[in-house]
């Protein structure tokens, strides 16, 4: 939803003016890289593996956005042919009954210029990729040259503020127009560009906030952890920890809660471990429970290996950038006779989404995480992702 009220609202900005079909094919451009949710007929690792794939790309794009602007065309020709046919019948009537008296309205606002509107399209397609980036998912825009992920970490994928303004945006003007009517003001032709140019500017300036933030978090958590001596070891002392046990500091990263843009949840890897905490910018606190927060690094075991060599598990490990694999235990085979040999189940999740907001429990149930089941000759009996079967 935030993709299309931003494409609607970059459409009203101005290009609504220079160019007809702008605001219906910036819209739909702006949603059109999601198009990879149709992957998702294939099963949930099939959705995984393709999603933010190839049209999410720069080379996907141009094609992209030559398919946008062929579907609108075909919708101008049939709005042109409609159009000649009541033309055709208007002059019919107009032989039988003598009158000469015709309005003929243009059939668009503005004049159709294919070729710009395929420069707004790409430019709204564009839109899709930087509000992707944004959050800690991430993009490989520069894949097959590069298969590396970016993630900007900085907004949480469903952003009530974003939804807010941009929502206000495209409502007010309409709103706005209902009174002006009543009242008897002459109507704009193009309504909403000053809304529209103001929530753009406050998405821009909601990004270098968080930026500015984010950029705060990792540091305190960074700091919070220089030093820290292993939990697990006799003798450390915390977040205090002595310097005989100091376990030094390989990477940050913080993720973001949604509407307050003071919280984080910040993972911070050792040698040895990951530690999890929650850090308050604005107070300058950070909070971790080494009951819940600590996830030690293990030596993989044969159902570990099993289970990383299967599909699920490359497809997630190209995608994980602070993947955790650990071996849940023995399960019964599921649908298996009693006396069939039980599964090991190897479960995968990734420490940037393991934290709760109101919209998702990522302590109890983290969100893109996988479980593959390996039998006892070491054979992938059973994918699930997002507690969907791979079938």
């Amino acid at each position: 939803m935030t993709h299309l009220m931003t494409g609607a609202c970059l459409a009203r900005a101005g290009f609504n003016r220079k160019a007809a079909y702008a605001t219906l094919a910036m819209t739909l451009a702006a949603e059109a890289p999601d198009l990879d949710m149709l992957w998702a007929a294939g099963g949930p690792v099939a959705a995984f593996e393709h999603h933010r794939g190839i049209t999410h790309t720069f080379v996907g794009l141009p094609f992209e956005g030559l398919a946008v602007v062929g579907a609108v065309w075909l919708l101008h020709r049939w709005r042109a042919r409609r159009r000649a046919r009541s033309a055709a019948a208007e002059v019919g009537a107009v032989a039988s009954t003598g009158s000469d008296r015709r309005v003929v309205r243009p059939l668009t606002a503005d004049p159709v210029r294919w070729g710009l509107l395929y420069g707004f399209v790409m430019i709204a397609l564009l839109s899709h990729i930087l509000l992707d980036w944004t959050n800690n998912y991430g993009v490989r825009p520069f894949f097959p040259f590069n298969a590396r992920w970016y993630a900007g970490s900085i907004v949480f994928i469903y952003e009530p503020v974003l939804w807010a303004v941009l929502l206000t945006a495209l409502v007010a003007p309409a709103l706005f127009g209902l009174v002006n009517g009543e009242v008897g003001a002459r109507r704009e032709a193009f309504r909403g560009r000053g809304w529209a140019i103001f929530a753009l500017a406050a998405m821009v300036a909601l990004w270098g906030w968080r930026a500015v933030e984010h950029g705060a978090a990792v540091r305190l958590a960074s700091a919070a952890s220089d030093g820290v001596g292993d939990p697990g070891a006799e003798g450390s002392a915390g977040l205090s920890g002595g310097a005989d046990l100091a376990a030094p500091v390989l990477r940050v990263t913080a993720s973001p809660y949604p509407g307050n843009v003071y919280r984080w949840h910040t993972v911070v890897e050792t040698p040895k471990f990951y530690r999890m905490a929650t850090v308050d910018t604005l107070r300058e606190t950070v909070a971790s429970d080494p009951e819940q927060d600590i996830f030690y690094k293990t030596q993989p075991t044969q159902a570990m290996l099993a289970a990383k060599r299967s599909w699920l598990g490359e497809v997630y490990l190209d995608w994980s950038s602070w993947p955790v694999v650990e071996e849940m235990g023995p399960v019964a085979a599921i649908g298996a006779p009693v006396g069939i040999p039980d599964w090991t189940a190897v479960r995968f999740m990734d420490l940037r989404f393991v934290y709760e907001t109101a919209l998702m429990d990522g302590r109890r149930d983290p969100p893109l995480s996988g479980t593959v089941y390996v039998d006892a000759g070491g054979r992938v009996a059973r994918m699930e992702l997002g507690g969907r079967v791979q079938r």
